[in-house]
């Protein structure tokens, strides 16, 4: 039997789909039933990620840009569609012409106030690449010894990409997150579930099957003679107002829906595409010592088929009831190396990579654990906890500035993050470190994933937190103090 492209199309223009494409020259012969089996594997779109090569975006193109990778994005979810459809290189050659069409805008409305960015024009070909060769797809890299450094979330432990990979099973998922023949049988004893276009059930693994690979939880202050070993925790609830939005203000500022996925939000009441540095200190907060921080991340779904058609959920390809945080603990922490020294108001950071599935693991920062198991570490795995134990996400952000910016043209440059014994590059100074540490109460089995754009499958290494710094200069003066004093504090 051929598997090819399943797309279903949902009201309101949201597309779930699951897609293979069989390998040619790759079949045998079925005598009893006088058809051809084919052996079939799945494909996604990997595309150059042009918003990671930026590095100057004068203000008079910030709009302009902001509008340029949306575009992109769309472009890509678009032509992703397409592609399981079974249409193949026909996709590649429109979207290669729309997104350079695109390109030559941003570069144009750059060159107007900073050096033109001729090298983007090179970036609009995209290629099909097997799921089966994306980051985090197959083996098991996630239980591998994890060093200390990893959780201050340094880049050479982060790009381990060995083992063996596997691609996923094309007969497994579709419409509703339901298993095409009725459902199968997961290693909990439910029914295996999936969400459209990802994930896989290789995206699992069994908390108790991990070997322990960590110290401490990555959300421990650093120990050591000459360590900042104080703790500053800001409250902001739970989300449980409901702040959602599928915006990213600091990527696409000023266009809506430029995420195409939904955001949690905590901390800020103001905060969506539109909010300026203005609109956030002018704010309310959910904080409750007034700390107006704008916090957000990715939401998680349990994958019950729920298809809200609106942008950033079923329209975007995201399908599922959004889960509420049972607990969110946001925590600034100290140097391994000395004292920090305050963050600039309106600092922004981001942490992780949304296309590291295509992009690869240099920016990916995603780690998944299980309340009760935070000795054992995922980076690019969901966790199946035990019955009473909580999924985690945790976030361990960069904790070193250049001194002089509060964001850059690829909104990482400016950020860095210390070795593991707390230096930072050279340039760079400590500044406190933010830890994001999210549980969730989820249903047995494989039963959520993470909000992503369609063509990165859903896979947990891409999940991504995000972080405006707006205390007043105050609390952020207590902060630092605290943290370099030994103190811990709220």
């Amino acid at each position: 039997m051929l598997i090819g492209a399943t797309a279903l199309l949902l009201g309101g223009g949201g597309l779930a789909a699951y897609a293979t494409t069989a390998l040619a020259g790759n079949s045998t012969q079925d005598a009893a039933a006088g058809h051809s089996q084919h052996t079939a594997s799945a494909f996604t779109l990997s595309c150059p990620d042009v918003g990671e090569r930026l590095r100057q975006v004068p203000r008079s193109a910030k709009l302009p840009v902001s509008k340029g990778l949306s575009s992109l994005d769309k472009q890509v979810h678009d032509a992703y569609h397409k592609m399981m459809g079974g249409t193949g290189d026909s996709v590649l050659t429109g979207l290669k012409a729309q997104r350079a069409k695109t390109i030559k805008m941003m570069v144009t409305a750059i060159s107007k106030d900073a050096k033109r960015p001729g090298y983007l024009l090179k970036m609009s070909g995209c290629t099909m690449k097997p799921v089966s060769e994306g980051a985090g797809a197959g083996g098991n890299d996630s239980t591998k010894s994890v060093q200390d450094g990893w959780y201050q979330g340094q880049t050479q432990n982060q790009t381990q990409d060995g083992g063996q990979v596997q691609g996923q099973d094309p007969g497994q998922v579709q419409d509703g997150g339901q298993a095409q023949d009725g459902g199968q049988p997961d290693q909990n004893g439910g029914q295996q579930q999936g969400q459209p276009g990802g994930p896989s059930p290789d995206d699992f693994v069994d908390i108790n099957n991990v070997q322990p690979n960590a110290d401490a939880p990555p959300f421990a202050a650093p120990q050591g003679g000459n360590a900042s070993t104080g703790t500053f925790v800001t409250e902001c609830g739970r989300n449980e107002d409901g702040h959602f939005n599928s915006d990213n203000v600091i990527v696409t500022p000023g266009v809506s829906n430029g995420a195409h996925h939904t955001h949690d939000y905590v901390g800020n009441k103001a905060t969506d595409a539109f909010a300026d540095d203005n609109k956030l200190a002018a704010s309310d907060t959910t904080c409750d010592n007034g700390d107006q921080s704008t916090h957000y991340w990715p939401v998680l779904r349990k994958l019950d088929g729920n298809a809200e058609q609106k942008p950033g959920a079923a329209q975007d390809a995201n399908v599922g009831t959004t889960l509420t945080p049972a607990t969110v603990t946001l925590t600034f922490r100290g140097s391994q190396s000395g004292e920090v020294r305050a963050m600039p108001r309106f600092l922004k950071i981001i942490t992780g990579d949304a296309k590291a599935f295509t992009n690869g693991t240099k920016n990916a920062n995603a780690s998944w654990s299980c309340t009760g198991f935070e000795d054992r570490q995922l980076k690019d795995k969901y966790p199946l906890c035990p019955q009473g134990s909580q999924v985690v996400r945790t976030f361990a952000f960069q904790n070193c500035w250049n001194g002089r910016d509060i964001d850059s043209g690829n909104h990482r440059d400016h950020m860095a993050f210390s070795d593991q014994n707390g230096n930072c590059p050279n340039g760079f100074q400590a500044v406190p470190q933010l830890v994001q540490r999210i549980t969730y109460d989820v249903p047995q089995g494989q039963s959520f994933a993470v909000d992503s754009f369609p063509e990165q499958l859903h896979k947990p290494v891409t999940d991504h937190g995000d972080f405006i710094n707006v205390m007043p200069d105050n609390l952020m003066s207590k902060a630092v103090d605290c943290i370099n004093d030994g103190r811990n504090c709220s």
